[in-house]
């Protein structure tokens, strides 16, 4: 079986798509001739042993990118096309050239149909849903969900495909090791730096408590003149740093030096960073805002309403917790990722679902 994956781009700076194409192809290369096709960036993650082109996805270029692909596709003869997020048009031009030529088109939306995602910049998403994307995703053999919560809120919006809930995953083997040592008193922060991510309602929160002898380290990139202005609003709060972006052995090695990973974010379709933390056994604070309530479940972390008075009370918790409690925390965490979240796991369940087309 033949399956071209299509997404906008896989730079660095994408953040948990772009992981999520580097981890989704380890578990399918052995089983499907995966390849990718995406859009040249600055800094494109390395994905060893996938076959991957890049095409110039300028829009001034748009009939001759038509024809680029159309010919790529023609070349290839792919049996599957995965469409990877949606609202760029050259996510839609790939998938209606697929489409014309008789491949089978999947879409996985990529959290980009959540509500708080579609409260920010509303006209330009309505427009674009006018234009060209709810009849594109109407066209789609079916839906890619990555938890129920993405796929209720898809139905909501009154689309009628298949859906199907298969989990983003972890690669076990990138673990070279797990957190040995708790009491660092150390919470991170580690995902791209956006309003999205309540990095400022951290900060609020993390002003107003007493963190006593904790620090609280924040890495990513962003846009310039957010992150800077974040920069400068802790300045006077002198156990807080900024560390920049983390990739490769930095970010495991970053991951283990904490005792708890915070992910204030208003939204995710599912939060790959969580995954990554539980799995070297690291507990999470996250928000409703993603699918995480196996942080409850599961005794591995937190799982709030956002808000500032909401992280006061856990930073408070957690600071009352003894190492002990942590590392019993973090040990369910990585007992639940190597149960439920195996990106061999997920890619079998993938698999499964391209063979049902």
């Amino acid at each position: 079986m033949k399956v071209i994956h299509y997404i906008a781009s896989i730079d660095k700076s994408g953040g948990g798509t772009t992981e999520y194409m580097r981890l989704l192809s380890k578990a399918l290369k052995n089983d499907t001739s995966f390849s990718i096709a995406t859009g040249m960036s600055k800094d494109p993650i390395s994905i060893d042993g996938v076959s991957i082109k890049f095409f110039n996805n300028s829009l001034l270029r748009w009939f001759s990118l038509a024809n680029e692909y159309r010919i790529f596709l023609e070349n290839e003869k792919p049996d599957i096309v995965h469409i990877n997020g949606i609202w760029s048009p050259q996510n839609w031009i790939f998938q209606k050239t697929a489409q014309k030529l008789g491949i089978k088109v999947i879409v996985s939306p990529h959290g980009m149909l959540e509500p708080w995602i579609l409260a920010h910049n509303p006209l330009k998403k309505r427009i674009a849903l006018f234009l060209y994307q709810k009849h594109a995703i109407n066209k789609s053999v079916c839906l890619h969900a990555t938890a129920d919560m993405e796929a209720e809120n898809i139905k909501a919006l009154g689309f009628k495909n298949p859906i199907h809930i298969i989990p983003n995953g972890i690669y076990l083997r990138d673990v070279k090791k797990i957190k040995e040592k708790y009491g660092t008193k150390k919470m991170i922060f580690m995902s791209r730096i956006h309003p999205k991510k309540g990095v400022e309602l951290l900060i609020d929160a993390w002003r107003t408590s007493n963190t006593e002898d904790w620090t609280l380290e924040i890495a990513g990139t962003g846009e310039e003149e957010y992150v800077t202005n974040l920069i400068k609003s802790v300045e006077d709060l002198k156990n807080v740093r900024f560390v920049g972006a983390k990739y490769g052995e930095d970010k495991w090695d970053f991951l283990r030096s904490a005792d708890v990973m915070v992910l204030p974010t208003h939204s995710e379709n599912f939060g790959i960073v969580v995954a990554e933390a539980l799995a070297v056994a690291v507990p999470v604070i996250t928000t409703h805002g993603t699918p995480w309530e196996d942080l409850e479940i599961h005794k591995c972390g937190w799982w709030i309403d956002l808000s500032v008075t909401n992280l006061e009370k856990t930073l408070l918790k957690v600071f009352n917790s003894s190492n002990m409690l942590l590392e019993m925390m973090g040990k369910h965490g990585r007992e639940l990722i190597i149960d439920k979240y195996d990106i061999k796991t997920v890619g079998k369940k993938m698999v499964e679902l391209y063979k049902t087309m």
